[in-house]
């Protein structure tokens, strides 16, 4: 199957979910994940008219977005894994988003850089629901005091909260506690769902669902 053919497959699985989960067309905004797969791959999603695309490292989206991005200039760029310190500058210059605000050192590195480049981009804070040691994001019982420490202190706008669960638990208590806890704490976005259970995540009311081997095939 072409990565056309696994774009308009979700596409269509999107829809049939957010249909059954009685939520209106439109309501759930698909991020292809593009990560490991060069330019060229990316290219005949992009031509068949996705936007909205994930990577998980500064430095490779860097090796490859600039190019597409002059040639596709509507399309939108979310940093999706982990983001360190040292990379800040180059990631606010490239990325319309950051999905992995995680901590408070990254925070203020973002704050600083969005200043300093005189540019707005939107953030998600990533909570780790499932407590896993060797996973990035915030503890569900920190969210609130960290959240009010971004966006007091910092004065970021959170625009929604982000979520792996583990890959050998059942997915829905996870969704259900990311939606719990961007209730809340007044948060509109929740970007949860990948390839396997991203159906079910809109059923728990996903906002953007992160898809990437269902659309361009194994890594």
């Amino acid at each position: 199957m072409s990565a056309v053919d696994g774009l308009n497959d979700v596409r269509n699985r999107i829809e049939a979910a957010a249909r059954q989960a009685g939520r209106p067309e439109g309501d759930v905004e698909l991020i292809a994940v593009s990560k490991t797969f060069e330019a060229e791959a990316i290219r005949p999603v992009l031509e068949a008219g996705q936007r909205v695309f994930g990577e998980n490292r500064v430095q490779e989206a860097h090796g490859k977005w600039p190019g597409l991005k002059q040639d596709y200039p509507d399309t939108e760029l979310h940093l999706i894994g982990p983001l360190q310190s040292n990379k800040t500058k180059e990631a606010v210059a490239l990325f319309d988003a950051i999905q992995t605000v995680d901590r408070e050192k990254i925070a203020r590195a973002i704050a600083a850089e969005m200043k300093k480049q005189g540019r707005t981009i939107r953030l998600y804070v990533e909570v780790n629901t499932g407590m896993e040691e060797q996973k990035a994001g915030i503890a569900p019982d920190d969210c609130a005091d960290f959240l009010r420490l971004c966006r007091e202190e910092l004065g970021l706008s959170i625009e929604g909260l982000m979520c792996i669960p583990p890959f050998d638990e059942n997915p829905g208590p996870h969704f259900a506690l990311l939606r719990k806890l961007a209730e809340e704490n007044g948060i509109e976005k929740l970007s949860m769902g990948m390839s396997g259970d991203f159906e079910t995540a809109i059923g728990f009311g996903a906002t953007s669902v992160r898809v990437g081997s269902a659309i361009f095939g194994a890594r």
